[in-house]
């Protein structure tokens, strides 16, 4: 018993020294790297999640606005204000296949003003707009939700690339980004989205170390099992030698 405690407290301690070696960064994303513009199939590539690093990159993308696919997405604070995004599918340049990313064109305060927007770049877009280079954020997919109870079925109320696709034009063997882009320039109409740089992390993952913790206190508790076993042995060999005194 003592040997296999032995065993099962080894396997603890190697699980909680890996764990302890993924809680410390030895190559930490250096401070405001976020804040360098990169094209984005540098940070990621189309279907692949973004790690916590990259989350925030300022990245640059160029391709053409894919017409009929201005969406509005609600519910969107802009410097504290509650207001909308126009969003658009851009189709990416330079890819061996389409590819596609959805971007966060810019705010408007109303649904008026939002609708008017989409309504110009959608006439710019069908007129065969020129080739734009859109520079922004890249964001993480926020998930796609229920729109509120009585509303539209297509309201939208998260900045979510899955739930855009579902409803884009031309998506036949179509490559997606995960991720969607906060452009830092609105056009006329619209105002610039407001996106703060992200916070920079300390380079120590404290959960991984909370997970180290844990698999000690498992090699612990390996060792006390033994000890408890052998105890219960030793106190019935015990009782059993006074049994048979008593009885001599």
């Amino acid at each position: 018993m003592l040997g296999l405690c032995l065993v099962v407290a080894g396997v603890f301690a190697w699980l909680g020294q890996w764990q302890l070696g993924r809680a410390l960064q030895t190559d930490p994303t250096p401070p405001g790297a976020t804040e360098v513009v990169r094209p984005i199939d540098e940070v990621v590539q189309p279907g692949e999640y973004l790690t916590d690093s990259l989350i925030g990159q300022q990245v640059e993308v160029s391709g053409s606005f894919v017409p009929g696919d201005f969406l509005i997405v609600s519910t969107r604070y802009n410097d504290g204000d509650e207001g909308y995004w126009v969003t658009g599918q851009l189709r990416v340049d330079g890819t061996p296949g389409p590819t596609s990313v959805a971007v966060a064109v810019g705010w408007a305060k109303t649904m008026d003003e939002a609708r008017a927007a989409a309504e110009k770049l959608e006439k710019d877009a069908a007129a065969g707009g020129s080739p734009v280079t859109v520079r922004g954020r890249l964001i993480a997919d926020e998930g796609p939700v229920t729109p509120p109870r009585g509303s539209d079925p297509q309201t939208m109320t998260r900045m979510s690339p899955a739930a855009l696709l579902g409803q884009w034009h031309d998506v036949d063997g179509l490559s997606v980004y995960r991720q969607y882009v906060a452009s830092q320039s609105a056009p006329a109409g619209l105002t610039d989205i407001h996106s703060s740089p992200p916070t920079e992390g300390s380079g120590v993952n404290w959960l991984n170390i909370f997970y180290a913790i844990e698999w000690a206190v498992f090699a612990g508790f390996a060792f006390y099992l033994w000890y408890r076993l052998a105890k219960d042995a030793w106190e019935k060999e015990v009782e059993d030698l006074e049994d048979l005194k008593a009885s001599a």
